[in-house]
């Protein structure tokens, strides 16, 4: 549920909806220019652009992705996103049914608001 009383929420809540369509140009429209990404493996990618790319590549190898969110909590500027991701791998374009696969996450994010 989107709150106009939370812009933090608003706006985490519209990257992952652009995320579910594979919009990249609608979550970098919503990233700030030093925008960093953490995965869990540690890997650090900095920069609008770099992660336009970045998507841009992994939505080749997973066209299907999409977040599924539960559960999200707020503390001033930080929201924690509670759910599911998921999605086929594919090295061909073509989605293969036994290359789907879904895992937990727990994601954090801190919006910069202007």
């Amino acid at each position: 549920m989107e709150s106009s009383a939370n812009p933090p929420q608003a706006v985490t809540n519209a990257f992952v909806r652009a995320l579910n369509r594979q919009d990249v140009e609608g979550m970098v429209a919503l990233m700030s220019p030093g925008h960093r990404f953490a995965d869990s493996l540690g890997n650090v990618v900095e920069g609008r652009e770099k992660m336009r790319a970045g998507w841009i590549g992994y939505f080749k190898i997973v066209p299907d992705y999409t977040l599924a969110i539960e559960e999200t909590f707020t503390n001033g500027s930080v929201m924690i996103l509670l759910g599911v991701a998921q999605g086929t791998y594919t090295t061909t374009g073509k989605l293969i049914p036994e290359n789907h696969w879904h895992s937990p996450i727990a994601l954090r994010a801190f919006v910069e608001m202007a």
